[in-house]
């Protein structure tokens, strides 16, 4: 399909399917999933990032398996608004996964959601780094994919 819009995302949504966030990072992909109202993200899953190729099998199981009509891929914009090579590199992944797979996918400004997440997870869950470590990455999917919905949700 195509690169969409975060404001397109409702509309071009197939009824009753889900939207798949992702935190893209270069170890891992943390994955987050809304329900079918666009109403709630929650954290899903880390994948340990391999090749591109077989990343993309991950993704396309998930997307099947869970009936994802749309992703929105956190974009790693810089505090004064300039896109650097993290913002290029996500637009790069989102290219390649439009060559291989029949989806839309949205972009949503990531600036200082795995910050925020490190945040709470010390202050308010006071969670040791190890297990931080294991679900920073989810949670800040589900952070970027909750800014979108709400968003969309307007």
């Amino acid at each position: 399909m195509a690169v969409i819009d975060i404001n397109e995302l409702k509309a071009r949504l197939p009824q009753g399917s889900c939207v798949l966030g992702l935190d893209l990072g270069s170890k891992t992909i943390g994955l987050a999933i809304s329900d079918p109202m666009l109403m709630i993200a929650s954290p899903l899953e880390t994948i340990r990032r391999k090749k591109f190729t077989k990343d993309l099998l991950e993704l396309k199981d998930i997307i099947k398996e869970r009936g994802i009509g749309a992703l929105v891929l956190g974009l790693p914009v810089s505090m004064d608004g300039s896109e650097g090579p993290r913002c290029q590199s996500t637009r790069q992944f989102a290219t390649n996964v439009l060559a291989d797979t029949d989806i839309h996918i949205a972009f949503w400004d990531e600036r200082l959601s795995t910050s925020a997440i490190q945040r709470l997870l010390i202050n308010e869950a006071d969670m040791t780094r190890k297990r931080r470590a294991e679900v920073v990455d989810k949670m800040a999917a589900a952070f970027i994919l909750q800014g979108a919905l709400d968003m969309v949700g307007r």
